[in-house]
C-alpha cells in the first residue's frame, strides 16, 4: 500500500477484467527440498561433472560428459571416424571394468560425440 495524502491507498492488478490486490508472497516454498538431499553438492558435483555408468553388450563403461564451453582440442571419434571438433559437447568415455586396471582403463579413454555414443 502507499499514502496519497492521508490515505493509504491499494495497488490494484488488472487481471482480465477482473481487479484483484497484488499478492508480494513468494510463490515457491522456502527452503531445499528434501527428496533430494542424497545428490552429491558442492565440489564433489563439480569434480564429478555428472560421471555416469552404463553397461553396452555386456561391459561396464564410465562415461564422463563434456560441455561445449570445456571442449578445448580435437579428438577422433572412434564411433564414425569423424572429427570432434573444439567447442562441441560430446562424451569421454572408458572401461569401468577392465582387466588391466584403472589406470590403464583411464590410459584408453576415448572422446565420442554424444550421438555416436547413444548408438554404439
Amino acid at each position: 500500500m502507499r499514502r496519497v495524502g492521508a490515505q493509504p491507498v491499494l495497488q490494484l492488478v488488472l487481471i482480465g477484467r477482473l481487479r484483484v490486490p497484488r499478492s508480494n508472497r513468494p510463490r515457491r516454498p522456502r527452503g531445499r527440498d528434501l527428496e533430494h538431499e542424497d545428490e552429491p553438492t558442492g565440489l564433489d558435483r563439480l569434480m564429478s561433472s555428472w560421471k555416469r555408468t552404463e553397461v553396452r553388450r555386456g561391459r561396464e563403461y564410465l562415461v564422463q560428459p563434456v560441455s561445449a564451453a570445456s571442449a578445448q582440442k580435437e579428438y577422433v571419434c572412434p564411433g564414425c571416424g569423424g572429427i570432434v571438433l573444439p567447442g562441441i559437447a560430446h562424451v569421454v568415455v572408458w572401461r569401468a571394468d577392465g582387466v588391466l586396471g584403472d589406470a590403464a582403463d583411464l590410459a584408453s579413454r576415448r572422446h565420442w560425440h554424444n550421438h555416436c555414443w547413444s548408438i554404439a
